[in-house]
């Protein structure tokens, strides 16, 4: 039997540095170095700190990678690499590192769109995506809502995206001023294990919309988290953290299954993928079952260490394209910090190198 192709992929996007290698569809390796903590005392990510955290994580996390999958760099036959969006810092480092591999390896470089990794990363656990399919994304960053038919050769449909903070910038908003540790996600999870979801009547922004039925707004629901705190303490009451807690992830929760289920019901798409940091919250991953059963939609959410910014979700995607025969990017392709979502791959090119090449 003939060896497919191995792909290493790439992802320095916030503040994980992540390499992956994958081959037909298999996971071979999946290594991850966070520097979170040295964010944590900021209350958020640092962009000068993460890209100075990657450039020091860069060279082991690779080599780690390639001694998990037993290979050499000069086994591999494609490297994919996430060149937006993200922190601009941060990126480059991860871009120069993989132009690097690449032209050392004499192999075809990919730019892979962020966003496309964490949807590709459920095919390392379930297999080929369902054509059509409909995927929510749900991070720290964005939350969205897409019609997805095939991830590599088709545009990318989207229904709704956030109109102002994502989820997860909620929970790491509202964590704060409840007095929970950076990052506010995993913090709000566990403060609401034992508390009442139904104890605080938090608001369900865009349930109902007319104008735009799949967009997401959570900043008016960080906004009630804050003023219902903020009440509890000018009346010098103890704060009662695993109901507000448990409320806020509700809501949370309630709006993005909501959704979600009536894009499937619209465009008849009998399968929900749910990607992202956000995924991993475990009032959002039981009521998206509990409501994809009763509708008849099936269900599916990539293991918790695929959830988060991996590198083996972009060697998912490169994987992908490889197999798909999608032309490489250039080895003076560039980064988009803010690049949009209508294709897996992403090749931007600093168009004032093209001029001054040309002039």
């Amino acid at each position: 039997m003939a060896r497919g192709r191995i792909v290493l992929g790439i992802e320095s996007s916030c503040d994980e540095t992540g390499a992956g290698i994958v081959s037909d569809g298999r996971l071979l390796a999946h290594v991850v170095a966070s520097s979170m903590d040295e964010h944590a005392r900021f209350g958020g990510v640092v962009p000068e700190i993460a890209a100075r955290a990657h450039l020091h994580a860069f060279n082991p996390v690779v080599k780690e990678a390639l001694e998990q999958a037993g290979l050499r760099l000069s086994d591999v036959d494609a490297v994919a690499v996430t060149t937006g969006p993200g922190l601009s810092g941060a990126l480059q480092v991860g871009l120069a590192g993989a132009k690097s591999l690449a032209y050392a390896a004499g192999v075809p470089l990919y730019g892979v769109h962020h966003l496309a990794g964490h949807v590709a990363a459920d095919t390392l656990e379930h297999g080929p995506l369902p054509d059509p399919c409909m995927v929510l994304i749900v991070s720290g960053g964005h939350t969205s809502l897409l019609l997805v038919r095939d991830l590599v050769r088709d545009p990318i449909l989207h229904l709704g995206d956030t109109i102002d903070d994502a989820a997860g910038e909620c929970f790491d908003k509202a964590a704060r001023v409840f007095g929970l540790p950076y990052p506010g996600g995993p913090a709000i999870d566990r403060a609401a294990r034992g508390g009442n979801p139904c104890a605080v009547a938090f608001p369900r922004p865009l349930i109902g919309a007319k104008g735009d039925p799949y967009a997401f707004s959570f900043s008016g629901l960080k906004t009630a988290a804050a003023r219902w705190a903020e009440q509890h303490r000018q009346r010098g009451e103890e704060l009662p953290l695993a109901d507000g807690a448990a409320s806020l992830q509700e809501a949370v929760a309630d709006v993005l299954t909501r959704k979600a289920l009536a894009a499937c019901r619209e465009y008849d798409v009998r399968t929900l993928v749910v990607v992202g940091g956000v995924a991993a919250n475990s009032r959002v991953r039981a009521l998206a079952e509990e409501r994809c059963a009763n509708a008849g939609v099936a269900l599916r959410v990539p293991p918790l260490t695929l959830c988060t910014d991996n590198g083996a979700m972009i060697a998912a995607v490169g994987d992908l394209l490889v197999r798909a025969d999608a032309a490489p990017a250039q080895l003076d392709v560039s980064i988009d910090p803010s690049a949009p979502l209508h294709y897996a791959a992403l090749h931007p090119v600093d168009t004032r190198s093209v001029a001054s090449r040309t002039a």
